[in-house]
């Protein structure tokens, strides 16, 4: 094979190997199929590699089938020479197959199989799962879970939260709100509770995906006007590790992503996530959860029912103070930001004591020598500078673990 002459037009431009299956894009320029799409749809690229000229993804990509016969044939020839037989590739699904499929999701008859189809046509290739999402698959899916919801109905749903997990990344990268329908939430939650998938532990993990995309891919209206109810459920899911890490993860993303929203603050807070949230962080080691625990808690801490809620925690101070150098500089902004609002909002004698007592003057003083950013410092000056007279008179303690 080394010693072979391989002619030049037999040779993909992309992965500089024999072309199994050549296509020619609207550039003119012919490249292997599997290369061309993984430069379209995998690294997202809108240029063709060679000519540079705009190549759209939806553009098309013609089958050469003169010249793949030309490269079958060369192959049988060199077979003695070590040279694989190129079988002919299987036809390809276009946009408007994947198009007119995900139509038949509105007939109640063929709901089950078209999922099915289209499941597999998902995992089979990037491209299908682009077309997918171009064509509206995500806010199908959406009526098809409400729609379950509403009737009861747990048939095909399973298959359908397999699939909004399959395209999350797609949906979180397209444009626009997924849906305007605020009832999706109710649905999932009603999935995530419902006793048919008690012990089906990878719906939930979907259905908790597909939470932190829709609260994602919402418009701000929609997220104003989240129920109570929606936060009480995934409080006690989160709470309660009624999922895995990677659920509770996901779940976590979509209280934080809630939290700019005053009245979400607040319905939080009489939901106990407070509460709840110290409770996982306690029995917590992934560094991602800590992350999202102290950015909720630091939103909540923002109000005095949130405040209240971390001090009359045994462990709230001491977890929040832990933390600090321990995880990411993420989590020492989120911790110290805590305690700042801790102190210059309820920072009554007993908690300025309570501070002190878990370790958090030692924490912010290696702080002040760490590599951190200019804000947190500030801070950290202030936290130390206000509360100077109360600390100097209490004894040295050492600094927690």
């Amino acid at each position: 094979m080394d010693n072979m002459h391989v002619p030049e037009y037999f040779i993909c431009p992309i992965s500089l190997q024999i072309m199994k299956d050549p296509v020619t894009a609207i550039s003119g320029i012919t490249y292997d199929r599997e290369s061309i799409e993984h430069w379209l749809f995998k690294n997202h690229n809108t240029i063709c590699p060679v000519s540079k000229q705009a190549l759209p993804r939806d553009s098309d990509l013609t089958p050469n089938h003169t010249l793949r016969r030309l490269i079958q044939g060369w192959c049988t020839l060199n077979a003695s020479h070590g040279i694989d037989q190129i079988p002919t590739p299987k036809p390809t699904r276009d946009k408007l197959y994947i198009i007119n499929l995900i139509r038949d999701l509105y007939v109640p008859d063929l709901q089950t199989k078209t999922l099915q189809k289209l499941e597999a046509l998902a995992l089979e290739h990037d491209r299908n799962r682009v077309y997918m999402v171009e064509a509206g698959l995500g806010a199908v899916l959406v009526s098809f879970i409400i729609s379950c919801y509403k009737t009861g109905q747990t048939i095909g749903l399973e298959e359908a939260l397999g699939l909004f997990y399959i395209v999350r990344k797609l949906l979180s990268q397209s444009k626009g709100n997924l849906t305007e329908n605020d009832e999706i939430f109710e649905s999932l939650m009603w999935v995530m509770e419902n006793s048919v998938f008690q012990e089906n532990s990878g719906v939930k993990f979907h259905a908790a995906y597909a939470v932190k995309i829709t609260v994602q891919k919402t418009s701000p209206s929609m997220l104003e006007r989240l129920k109570p109810e929606f936060f009480r459920n995934m409080v006690s899911n989160i709470r309660q590790a009624c999922i895995c890490q990677q659920g509770t993860t996901a779940l976590l993303h979509a209280l934080l992503d809630s939290c700019p929203w005053g009245r979400n603050r607040l319905i939080m807070v009489e939901s106990s996530a407070v509460t709840g949230l110290i409770d996982v962080e306690l029995r917590n080691s992934d560094k991602k959860t800590t992350e999202l625990v102290l950015g909720i808690l630091c939103h909540l801490s923002s109000c005095a029912d949130g405040r209240a809620q971390l001090l009359n925690h045994a462990d709230g101070v001491a977890v929040v103070t832990r933390r600090i150098l321990k995880v990411s500089p993420a989590v020492d902004d989120r911790a110290v930001t805590i305690i700042w609002q801790i102190c210059r909002y309820s920072g009554t004698n007993g908690v300025i004591q309570e501070l002190f007592r878990v370790g958090v003057v030692p924490k912010l003083c290696l702080l002040l020598q760490a590599d951190r950013e200019a804000h947190i410092k500030d801070k950290v000056r202030e936290i130390l500078r206000t509360h100077y007279d109360v600390w100097k008179e209490s004894p040295p303690l050492k600094l927690l673990p």
